[in-house]
């Protein structure tokens, strides 16, 4: 096992949800409850990363983060450091190719909670904030709970964005899938079997607990 690598991965996992998470949420809410032109467009631009090809994604990704670039030079005028080839790049890539992950469950579950019921609290004297917090988010909790746990898996098992836009740099954006692709070419099985494994049972809970949620979400909706 490669234990530095596993540990960049959790990093990565935990910074890319904790920015992700709450955006993810706002966006989701918003799309559930909105209509407007262009509408189908912002959905399709957010769903884009589950049929681009990661290394399509990685590689505009990584054009964008050139100094040479609008975004590359905003970070780079802030920081001295360039984005690709860095943790904080990677990390960027992640929030990206995971949006489709963070927003998708969330605003499905939005556009469960009957719009009587935000009614019911606004004319009950609740702000629209207060609606939002006592109302809305106990109903779409397992939503909310299922963009979490995808998120953080999905991050964790990445491996095309990420070495596009990070390469392999030891303790800095060599992460676990990285790893185990290294391994396999060094014909090293018995590490890349134990690293796979650890991935494998980690994508099987984290898939159990995303269905558990959403029949869970099922039969409360059915009462």
């Amino acid at each position: 096992m490669d234990w530095t690598a596993f540990r960049l991965s959790l990093e990565l996992a935990t910074w890319t949800t904790l920015i992700l998470l709450p955006l993810g949420v706002l966006a989701g809410r918003w799309l559930a409850h909105h209509r407007f032109r262009g509408r189908g467009f912002v959905e399709a631009a957010v769903a884009l990363p589950l049929v681009l090809p990661p290394t399509v994604l990685g590689y505009y990704l990584l054009v964008s983060f050139s100094p040479d670039m609008p975004l590359g030079g905003l970070w780079f005028s802030l920081t001295g450091q360039g984005l690709n080839f860095s943790f904080p790049g990677i990390v960027l890539a992640s929030i990206i190719f995971n949006l489709p992950f963070a927003i998708q469950p969330v605003q499905r579950a939005f556009e469960t909670v009957p719009l009587h019921l935000r009614e019911a609290a606004w004319c009950s004297g609740l702000s629209g904030w207060r609606t939002f917090v006592r109302v809305e988010l106990p109903l779409v909790w397992p939503g909310v709970i299922s963009a979490f746990v995808l998120t953080f898996v999905h991050t964790i098992g990445e491996f095309g964005v990420v070495l596009m836009v990070g390469g392999a740099i030891e303790g800095e954006t060599k992460t676990v899938a990285i790893a185990i692709y290294d391994r396999v070419q060094a014909f090293d099985d018995e590490a890349a079997g134990a690293m796979s494994l650890l991935l494998l049972l980690a994508s099987f809970v984290a898939i159990g607990l995303v269905y558990g949620l959403a029949g869970k979400g099922r039969s409360v909706g059915v009462r």
